[in-house]
């Protein structure tokens, strides 16, 4: 048997179950994980409470979590990339938070040594959520990019990818996180009222905007900044910013876009960890908010 968190009605996490069930088969192009650590997303609660329904429908009994790094315990038919005993990170769609886990080799790379478990299981998804962002606002050598939430999970790993494409970062953060973003190479910016101004105090221009939280103040401070309105964009799922006409951008996946991540040397900052059974523990952490890194379950 196999443990696994399940739902089976939208709602808060108390509708998460830990549940035995028979270990997944992998298909072909397949191999399956015993997973050693998952990362937890902001959409996964959005997920489970019913509020991406419109995007991403449940059907129940529904498993959750979108990111994982395991070590190979079975290979589905035609695999010859990846053998039993490989350690591996990757998507794993809609079914990390689980001791076992199927995932398609396409996605897959192999986990470094000197990557820890905690870190690998939290990269993918969040990872390449940065990656894509930045990509698509054209950020690249010489530009300043204003990234709101830098702190948080996907805008500390966007902070250190744009630093290593020769940007210069400046990030929104809590006081408290201000030390944090500067060990990181960006210039911190406390967020809320009057964030234009301390933007424009820090001196130069601002020639892009990631927007990880998209609040009144976030989405007006990047208006307000940025000359190039196709080089501001959202990762959150906010009606507000479609109000605005804010560029909505999503993730594309991919095993050469996460080899890349590796390649900068891009670190995954762990605020806490929890076991299998604690997951609704660690789905309400991110749902509080104010999460410094990533929140990851190790089953």
């Amino acid at each position: 048997m196999s443990k696994a968190i399940v739902f089976n009605t939208y709602g808060g996490t108390d509708v998460l179950e830990l549940v035995d069930t028979e270990p997944p088969v992998p298909g072909p192009g397949q191999v399956r994980l015993r997973v050693r650590a998952a990362g937890v997303q902001p959409f996964d609660n959005l997920f489970r409470d019913g509020s991406a329904a419109r995007y991403a429908p449940a059907t129940f009994p529904q498993r959750l979590g979108n990111e994982a790094a395991g070590i190979v315990d079975a290979v589905g038919p035609g695999v010859t990339d990846f053998a039993v005993g490989d350690e591996l990170l990757g998507p794993v769609t809609l079914a990390a938070f689980a001791e076992h886990a199927v995932a398609d080799t396409e996605q897959l790379v192999r986990r470094p040594e000197w990557l820890p478990w905690e870190e690998a299981g939290a990269l993918s998804a969040s990872g390449q959520t940065a990656h894509t962002a930045l990509r698509e606002l054209g950020v690249g050598a010489g530009d300043t990019v204003l990234i709101h939430a830098a702190a948080g999970g996907v805008g500390h790993l966007a902070a250190q990818i744009a630093i290593a494409w020769g940007a210069r970062v400046i990030g929104t953060a809590g006081a408290g996180n201000h030390d944090f973003l500067r060990t990181l190479g960006a210039e911190p910016v406390t967020y809320g009222a009057g964030l234009a101004e301390r933007v424009r105090e820090l001196g130069g221009r601002v020639d892009a905007a990631l927007d990880c939280v998209a609040t009144p103040d976030s989405l007006d401070a990047s208006a307000e900044l940025v000359k190039d309105p196709d080089r501001v964009g959202t990762i959150a799922f906010s009606p507000l910013a479609n109000e605005r006409g804010v560029r909505r951008l999503g993730t594309s996946r991919s095993a050469e876009r996460l080899a890349e991540l590796l390649e900068l040397g891009v670190r995954v900052s762990v605020q806490a960890t929890y076991p299998l059974e604690r997951t609704a523990d660690a789905c309400a952490a991110v749902e509080a908010g104010h999460v410094h890194g990533k929140v990851v379950i190790t089953p």
